[in-house]
């Protein structure tokens, strides 16, 4: 009989009673129920996170930044409620916290007290960061806190760009506040360079005029210093006069009585004296064209200087708006300018008394010089003219005494003015090389205030000023920079679509486990008819992989119609899983063939091996190396590898090997399961005794 007709009577035998048939329709919904309850309850659960209880506290007071009034933790807390993202319970936080340790709730979001307060400090002296609460409580859900983290990691973010945008707006505001109030500086900076080259052109005028000054103080000064030596003569010899007329007056004075005698024996000395005093008064008029020349200009010069330097000083020391440097040099050069003025006033006062010209103190010296003559001309008659004589000396020695006390004066006068103009040369030089400072002083200030001008209007360029438009662009760029542009190739559209892979071969595997539980692997009509171990092997295949057929038919129809489960490639799906379902019996057939009772066992132990390390919930990569190094080896790991891209699409490369990997799975079982059945064609001890029996 061959392996087909084999496979029907097997088949047949569940056909011959109402148990049996229940049994069969058992077996082939089993899968289903496996398969399709499972990805039904993980089909989409995101979409049902409305439902979970979540606490949500928001002690925020708020805050103020400037004029706006800051609340962070109700902006928060209505977009939070306005979302799909839990079902939030406002209260507070103690209500919050008995909440999740008691699992009415399964975690809280709490909003502290100073939340708004530590976001308004990013523009203040002490910015600190503010920071959103979470409480969870494992014991309620593990799945719900990992949920949880990614979820108020969004919120986090949004809240974080919130408090950015806000903190860069006011700097973009400051950039442009700093834009005009350096387009006012540099205004400003202009009318500085406008006056420092006003005064630039000052000094230059300043230095020039103080050079002028400066030649003139020492003509002064020269002048002044002849004219002191020339009335220090003019006094030396006034004196004398004086004392000799003074003698004179008072010989005559006082023995006038005898003085005829006297006159007789004494004519030649008194002819001497009296050309003595005409002499003397010959050589002060020698110098009085000096002296007269020189007092009046004396005096305008020196007031000319001090007048000047006064003005000067008023500018740069008491009108200034910054003091000037040479201030206290102006000073000394205008005071010594003040007192030469005064002396030389004094002097020129000497000449004025004496007509303005000296003409008058010529005259006298004149009528001095023609009376000594003529005394000492009429000397040897002296004695006749006594009378006379005495009256004239008398009138000579009140004149010499005047003129002596009027040199004395004009050398003291010329004495202090000549000081004074000495003074007065030394502070104009000083003056004049403060000026000669001043002037290139400014001459750098000039260039300076020019840089400054320059380099504050290239700033106010540089500076940006935004408009709002300009300014709420760039603050969204800034607040936050980098977007994470991702780019899905084949996604799956929920859990269910994403676990399918993994959930569909696992049900397959199940049913062909429970098949081989009701369907004897090896037949035992065949086995003692001496059959052939391939048509054996081939006759307990045949009808679970027809089964498997069934069950996958069953299955997929349900998944797409009821569940929702959409495939890129359905056909290319169902048909693969066909093949699957037939290498999944052959490794049952084989594992029961050859094991007997222990080989339920072994089946069982190779799903969970095939489970834990075919990679279908986390990458295989994250597991420990045991499992890395077996998955390769293993038919499940190439079959969640092939229904990824055929349910979610992709490249067939992976599908391929994977049917390569299922035929030499299948081919090689059933050949193991005909050695099996050879073997069990002889009869031993073992199989009449088994070990185990289940």
């Amino acid at each position: 009989m061959r392996s087909p007709r084999l496979a029907a009577l097997e088949l047949r035998r569940f056909g011959r009673g109402k148990l049996p048939r229940a049994a069969l329709a058992s077996l082939l919904l089993l899968p289903l129920l496996y398969g399709a309850l499972y990805l039904w309850s993980f089909w989409d659960p995101y979409s049902r996170l409305d439902r979970i209880p979540v606490a949500l506290v928001n002690d925020d007071r708020g805050a103020s930044v400037g004029k706006q009034k800051l609340t962070a933790g109700d902006d928060i807390a209505e977009g939070l409620r306005d979302s799909d993202t839990f079902e939030w319970h406002r209260m507070s936080a103690a209500e919050a916290r008995e909440g999740v340790e008691d699992g009415t709730y399964y975690l809280s979001l709490t909003m502290p007290s100073d939340f708004s307060e530590r976001i308004a400090s990013s523009s203040g002296d002490a910015p600190e960061t503010g920071a959103l609460q979470v409480r969870t409580n494992d014991a309620n859900n593990y799945i719900v806190g990992q949920i949880s983290r990614t979820v108020f990691s969004k919120v986090r973010t949004a809240a974080s760009t919130k408090a950015s945008r806000s903190f860069l707006d006011r700097i973009f505001i400051s950039f442009s506040d700093i834009h005009g109030e350096t387009e006012k500086a540099a205004a400003g900076a202009d009318d500085l360079k406008g006056g420092i080259d006003k005064a630039e052109k000052g000094s230059k005028d300043l230095a020039a005029g103080l050079k002028e000054a400066k030649e003139g103080s020492g003509e002064l000064s020269g002048g002044l210093k002849d004219l002191d030596e020339g009335a220090g003569d003019l006094e030396d010899g006034a004196q004398q006069v004086a004392d000799g007329t003074q003698k004179l007056a008072d010989k005559v004075g006082g023995a006038a009585d005898q003085v005829r005698p006297f006159l007789d024996e004494n004519g030649d000395t008194i002819a001497d004296t009296a050309t003595l005093v005409a002499d003397s008064a010959a050589t002060i008029r020698g110098h009085l064209d000096a002296f007269v020349k020189t007092a009046p200009a004396a005096e305008t010069g020196t007031r000319a200087a001090s007048d000047t330097l006064d003005d000067v000083y008023e500018r740069r020391c008491e009108e200034a708006v910054l003091p000037d440097a040479a201030c206290a040099d102006l000073k000394k050069a205008k005071d010594a300018a003040a007192d030469a003025a005064v002396l030389a006033a004094d002097v020129n006062t000497v000449v004025k008394n004496y007509g303005g010209d000296m003409k008058a103190f010529d005259k006298d010296l004149e009528t001095l010089e023609k009376q000594a003559r003529a005394l000492a001309k009429a000397a040897p008659t002296l004695s006749e003219d006594l009378d006379n004589a005495v009256t004239e000396v008398n009138a000579l020695n009140k004149g010499a005494a005047k003129v002596a006390k009027g040199a004395k004066t004009l050398h003291t006068g010329l004495g202090t003015a000549k000081t004074g103009a000495e003074d007065l040369d030394t502070g104009v030089g000083d003056l004049k090389t403060g000026a000669i400072d001043l002037k290139g002083g400014m001459y750098k200030l000039a260039d300076g205030s020019g840089k400054l001008a320059g380099g504050l209007h290239d700033g106010a360029e540089q500076i940006p000023d935004y408009d709002e438009q300009d300014r709420d662009r760039r603050t969204e760029v800034m607040a936050d920079p980098v977007r994470l542009a991702t780019k899905d190739l084949h996604k799956a559209p929920n859990y269910g679509t994403g676990f399918a892979p993994y959930f569909i071969p696992l049900s397959l595997w199940v049913g062909a486990m429970v098949a081989y539980m009701l369907i004897q692997p090896l037949n035992r009509r065949a086995l003692a008819a001496g059959a052939s171990a391939w048509r054996i092997a081939l006759a307990g295949w045949l009808p679970v992989a027809a089964l498997g057929v069934l069950q996958t038919v069953a299955l997929m129809a349900v998944l797409h119609w009821a569940v929702g489960l959409q495939m890129v490639r359905a056909a290319g799906t169902v048909g693969f899983l066909f093949l699957v379902t037939a290498c999944f019996a052959a490794i049952v057939q084989w594992l029961n063939a050859r094991f007997g009772a222990a080989g339920r066992i072994l089946v069982l132990a190779f799903l969970m091996l095939q489970l834990t390390s075919a990679g279908g919930t986390y990458p295989v990569q994250t597991s420990p190396d045991f499992f890395n190094a077996v998955h390769p080896f293993l038919p499940m790991s190439h079959v969640v590898d092939a229904l990824r891209r055929l349910i979610t699409g992709g490249g067939p490369g992976p599908v391929w090997q994977a049917c390569a990997v299922l035929v030499a799975f299948t081919v090689g079982a059933l050949a193991l399961t005909a050695l099996s059945a050879r073997r069990k064609q002889v009869w031993t001890l073992d199989r009449l005794h088994p070990e185990l029996s289940l």
